[in-house]
């Protein structure tokens, strides 16, 4: 009799597995059921983690079902069958029931409208607190699991230039104690944020910021290093953003009844920005040249800026009320997701240059390649690359503008919506004879890749890349008299008519779409050397580069002959200026650029300390440089201003 009932109890539990399974099967999208409770948000915020402090209580009021894995291929082409032509694109999620990719914000949303009105239920994509409340399952290790990730759940967690072809099939590792899977990894997820400081007090369902730029997105992705994909770990993607690392889960539950809220800070390069504007007077008749001082300034601890070791990149350009405005990125490392592009302000008749402060940042998106350009017309572009992860090679290009000298900036646009080369941006945005812009990027994150060349013929509302290369990486460029373009870069370097190997010079007669190459009468550029190319208000074009790299250790190669005041002939080191009168034919004016006294200075970045005198100046450092109205020449390195004028360029020249 016993052995009969459990025959029938096992009999009974099968069929109710059966039907269970049955079920399962119809659900489109799986779910799991999410109970209401309480836990503590946000982590230790050490170093470049300080967005996920306060540590906050969310009571998360009523219960709610996310579903069990992302959203897949095949369900997310059952909205948007067109997507199909993605699969596979960066050898990534080709299958039917891998994480679908290459969705933004605004996609994810789409696709929960549309599943809400097929089901007659509501979904939506998770608060970022549904979200870490549903991954942590009442753990607050680093991870759900415990202190470290599982090699199980491991694919390629490091920074990647080229992806690997990993699976992102979902639900092939255990499930959290919720019956959630691939909260760790696999691919990042939209949340329904808008990303934002939080606050310490107890929260209720909390659904963040009122507005801002980016959305938040959580879990981390392949290709990212495992402490990306901790439970605590914050990232935020613009909207219309969309790459190979990020797709969504979805909510099935009520809009929260929270308000959003607001929590606002400015930064210290955006206040108290004056308007009016300023009265130039022309400084270009007695020669001038101001001792260097240094722009990149370390914020107080207590203005909680993310200040990090290597400051380096700058850009720099002049503001209608008379301040100079620098941005330059701020990192550990070149490649981390931590870099940050922070500012200072020099207003006007100040003699420091303000601490630095935050700037612009895509929160844990590396943040490569800025510039910076006053139209003369009262309006200012900032144009910055953005990575889905790491490293500088799979960048996007977004441009921001202010009307207001500075002090607030338009949310940032897309303007070069594919993560990949040729979107390295380098300062020196130029504007030419037609109204157009020209914006240079390095081709790609190698020592000899050359540089692209992007236009708007709109005054920056469409950009489009010629397709040609200059050779060179780091570029600058200007336009001749004639309409042609001409560049200089860093490496691929050509031989001149003695066999020495020479910096190339480019020139386009066609605005950028091809290049003829010869070499120039320059020594090349080495690494953690850039070059500044531009026209004078005067007329000139003025090259700023470096006589040799002071690491080579044949004398015979380091050093320029210049002349003094006398014209007597000297050796001369380090960072030069040269002016060509005749469109780049000749240069008859180069001079070293220090004023003969002695000074023991720190160029920052790689430059580190140095001692300038009458034979040596700056070694090595990024450049960039504006001219303000009163044409007086404003140029930095990696840390230090320089300030002088062409009468002084020009002084005992022959």
């Amino acid at each position: 009799m016993k052995n009969l009932q459990k025959i029938i109890f096992l009999g009974i539990g099968l069929s109710l597995l059966s039907t269970s399974v049955n079920a399962q099967e119809k659900e489109f999208i799986p779910m799991a059921n999410i109970p209401a409770g309480s836990f503590y948000m946000g982590g230790s915020a050490l170093g470049e983690n300080f967005d996920e402090a306060p540590i906050h209580k969310v009571i998360i009021s009523n219960p709610f079902r996310i579903g069990k894995t992302e959203i897949t291929n095949a369900q997310y082409e059952e909205f948007c069958p067109e997507h199909k032509v993605l699969r596979g694109k960066r050898g990534l999620s080709k299958g039917d029931d891998e994480a679908v990719i290459f969705v933004s914000y605004n996609d994810a949303v789409a696709f929960c409208k549309w599943l809400s009105k097929k089901e007659g239920k509501t979904y939506r994509l998770p608060t970022e607190a549904e979200w870490e409340y549903a991954c942590r399952a009442g753990s607050y290790y680093p991870f759900s699991m415990g202190d470290g990730l599982p090699s199980v759940f491991q694919k390629d967690q490091r920074i990647v230039r080229d992806y690997q072809s990993v699976s992102l099939k979902v639900g092939q590792t255990p499930p959290n104690t919720f019956g959630i899977y691939d909260m760790h990894g696999n691919v990042e997820e939209w949340c329904m944020d808008w990303y934002g400081p939080y606050l310490s007090d107890t929260q209720t369902n909390p659904v963040g910021q009122s507005r801002g730029e980016f959305r938040v997105t959580r879990g981390g992705s392949h290709s990212t290093p495992e402490t990306f994909l901790r439970s605590s770990n914050r990232m935020a993607m613009l909207p219309d953003d969309k790459h190979a690392l990020t797709g969504f889960r979805i909510v099935q539950a009520e809009y929260p009844a929270s308000k959003p809220i607001t929590t606002f800070e400015t930064n210290l390069n955006s206040e108290h920005v004056s308007q009016v504007k300023a009265v130039w007077k022309k400084q270009d008749k007695v020669p001038l040249f101001m001792a260097p001082i240094p722009f990149v300034i370390k914020p107080d601890c207590s203005s909680k800026t993310p200040f990090y070791q290597h400051n380096h990149q700058p850009a720099i350009t002049w503001c209608d009320n008379g301040d100079l405005l620098a941005i330059w990125f701020s990192a550990d490392h070149e490649n981390g997701r931590e870099m940050t592009v922070l500012a200072s302000r020099l207003r006007a008749g100040a003699q420091k240059w303000d601490p630095a402060s935050l700037f612009f940042k895509v929160p844990d998106r590396n943040m490569t390649g800025s510039a910076l350009m006053n139209d003369g017309k009262g309006t200012l572009y900032h144009i910055n690359g953005v990575e889905a992860a790491g490293d500088w090679q799979n960048l996007m290009m977004v441009q921001r503008t202010s009307y207001d000298n500075g002090k607030t900036w338009s949310s940032p646009r897309i303007i070069e919506p594919e993560h990949a080369k040729r979107h390295q941006v380098i300062a020196g945005t130029i504007k030419t004879k037609e109204g157009w812009f020209i914006q240079l990027c390095d081709a790609g994150p190698g020592g000899k890749d050359s540089t692209a060349v992007h236009i708007s013929k709109d005054g920056g509302q469409t950009w489009a890349d010629t397709g040609g290369t200059i050779a060179g990486i780091h570029a600058g460029v200007v336009q001749l008299k004639d309409g042609r373009l001409m560049a200089f870069g860093r490496s691929n370097n050509i031989a001149d008519s003695s066999g020495k190997m020479r910096m190339p010079m480019s020139i386009s007669s066609d605005m950028g779409k091809t290049w003829t190459y010869s070499a120039s009468e320059f020594p090349p550029l080495e690494g953690h050397q850039r070059l500044v190319l531009r026209r004078l208000n005067e007329g000139p074009i003025l090259l700023i580069s470096f006589t040799d790299h002071p690491l080579r250790t044949n004398p015979s190669e380091r050093g320029m002959i210049f002349k003094d005041k006398n014209g007597k002939e000297f050796k001369g080191y380090g960072m030069y200026a040269a002016l060509s009168f005749d469109e780049g034919k000749t240069w008859p004016v180069k001079k070293l650029l220090t004023d003969g006294k002695s000074r023991f200075l720190n160029g920052g970045a790689w430059t580190q300390f140095f001692e300038m005198d009458a034979t040596h100046a700056e070694p090595r450092g990024y450049l960039a440089a504006t001219q303000t109205p009163d044409n007086v020449i404003h140029l930095v390195s990696s840390r230090l201003h320089y300030r002088f004028n062409l009468a002084w360029l020009l002084k005992n020249a022959d």
